[in-house]
C-alpha cells in the first residue's frame, strides 16, 4: 500500500515537543543532573530546606534571611484549614482514595480564598504559598480522620516537613527523620514539564484560576504511570517479601515483558540523582529501625534490573526508593502520591505563573483517520 505523504509526523507522548521557555527547572538526562533555578539538586538536598526551595521556585532566587523568615512565617500561618474544609474532610466516603479527597478538597478550598479570581502575579504568588501550606494539612487531616484519630492542628513553631510528619503520626519526629522528610519534599518539588505540570499548564492556558490548574495537576498525578508508581514500587517489594526471592521475581517479570515499577525514565539515561539520595536515606532508615529486609530486597531488584537491561540503560528512578523512605517515616502506602503532590504543588504553581507571563491557549492537533462520507441512516432502518 502506497504511503500517504500528507500524513503528519505524530509525536506520541509529545516526546519532542516544547511548549514554553522556562527558567525554573533544567534536567540533563544524559549526565543525571537536576537543576532548580540554576542550583543543582544535590546541593539543595544537602543545604536547603523545603521552605527555601518553595521561595526559590516561586520567586526565582534564593531568599536572604529576612525573606526566608517571612516565607516560613507565611507558610506556617497558612497551614490551618477553614472550618468548612475540615467538615468536608469528615464527610468524605470512608474508603475514598486519598488522591480523590485531595483533588476534591482543593476544588472546594477555592471558594474560601478571597483572591481566587485575582489574576495579578502578586495575588497568584500568595495563593501558591497558601496552597502549598494547606495541601500538607489536608493530607494529614484526612489520614487522622479515616483512622478515627484526633485531628492535630498545625504547629506554626515547626518546619513544614516536621509538622506534616507530626500531624500524620501523632508525635514529633526526631531531627533525622524530620530532615529526611524535608529533603524528600525538596527532591519532589519540581521536575520540568512532566505530565502533571503539563496538565496544569493546559488548564492555565485557558486562563482558569490557579486552584483549577492544581486540580488538573492532581488528577493527572494520580495515574500509576506518574505519581502512583511510588505505591506500586513498594507494593512490589512487599509482595516479594524475602531478599532471596527478589532476583527470580525480577527475571520472571522481565521474561513476561511486565513492568518493574520504579525503573526507567523518559528523560534520564543514567541514574536519577534523586534516586541516589533516597537510596541513601532508605539505607539509613533500615539501620535506624534494625530491619533491613526491604532494603536488601530493593538492592537486589536494582542489581538485577540494571544487569539484565544494561543494553537499554535502565536505572532506578526517584520513585523506587522513595516508597521505602516514606514507609520508614510512618506514612501509609496510599498516601505516597498525595505526599508527592504536597511537594510538587510548589513546582506546579511556579510553572503556571511563569506560563501566564506569555500565555497562549494550548490547542494541539489530532490526525483524523476515520471515515468521512458516511450517509446518515434513520433509526428504524438500522440493523
Amino acid at each position: 500500500m502506497k504511503a500517504d505523504l500528507s500524513t503528519p509526523k505524530i509525536d506520541r507522548g509529545l516526546d519532542d515537543i516544547y511548549v514554553k521557555e522556562t527558567s525554573i527547572c533544567f534536567i540533563d538526562g544524559q549526565r543525571g543532573r537536576l537543576v532548580y533555578r540554576g542550583y543543582d539538586i544535590r546541593e539543595l538536598a544537602e543545604y536547603s530546606t523545603f521552605e527555601e526551595t518553595v521561595f526559590l521556585l516561586l520567586q526565582g532566587h534564593l531568599p536572604n534571611s529576612a525573606e526566608l523568615e517571612k516565607a516560613k512565617a507565611d507558610l506556617a500561618a497558612s497551614r490551618t484549614l477553614p472550618p468548612s474544609v475540615l467538615k468536608l474532610l469528615r464527610t468524605m466516603p470512608e474508603h475514598a482514595p486519598p488522591m480523590d479527597v485531595l483533588r476534591t478538597a482543593v476544588s472546594y478550598m477555592s471558594g474560601f480564598d478571597p483572591e481566587r479570581d485575582d489574576s495579578t502575579r502578586a495575588a497568584n504568588l500568595r495563593k501558591a504559598l497558601r496552597l502549598t501550606a494547606q495541601l500538607a494539612t489536608v493530607v494529614a487531616t484526612y489520614e487522622r480522620i479515616r483512622k478515627g484519630q484526633r485531628v492535630l492542628r498545625p504547629d506554626p513553631r515547626l518546619g513544614h516537613a516536621e509538622d506534616f510528619l507530626r500531624m500524620i503520626t501523632g508525635k514529633r519526629p526526631d531531627p533525622a527523620r524530620a530532615r529526611m522528610m524535608d529533603v524528600a519534599l525538596v527532591l519532589y518539588a519540581d521536575h520540568g514539564m512532566n505530565a502533571s505540570t503539563f496538565g496544569a499548564t493546559v488548564a492555565a492556558s485557558t486562563l482558569a484560576d490557579l486552584y483549577s490548574t492544581v486540580v488538573g495537576a492532581i488528577a493527572t498525578l494520580k495515574g500509576p504511570l506518574h505519581g502512583g508508581a511510588i505505591e506500586a514500587a513498594l507494593n512490589m517489594i512487599e509482595t516479594i517479601g524475602k531478599p532471596d526471592l527478589a532476583e527470580n521475581f525480577v527475571l520472571n517479570t522481565l521474561r513476561n515483558k511486565e513492568k518493574v515499577y520504579g525503573f526507567g525514565h523518559r528523560v534520564y539515561k543514567t541514574y536519577d540523582p534523586r534516586a541516589l539520595i533516597m537510596k541513601d536515606y532508605a539505607r539509613k532508615l533500615a539501620q535506624m529501625q534494625g530491619d533491613d529486609t526491604y532494603f536488601r530486597i530493593a538492592a537486589t531488584i536494582e542489581d538485577t534490573v540494571v544487569r539484565e537491561l544494561a543494553s537499554k540503560r535502565v536505572f532506578p528512578n526517584v520513585d523506587f526508593y522513595s516508597g521505602l523512605v516514606f514507609h520508614g517515616l510512618g506514612i501509609p502506602t496510599d498516601l505516597f502520591t498525595p505526599v508527592f503532590a504536597l511537594s510538587r504543588i510548589s513546582g506546579w504553581t511556579a510553572h503556571v505563573i511563569e506560563y501566564w507571563e506569555d500565555n497562549r491557549l494550548l490547542r494541539p492537533l489530532d490526525w483524523y483517520v476515520g471515515p468521512r462520507d458516511l450517509a446518515y441512516v434513520p433509526l428504524d432502518e438500522r440493523a
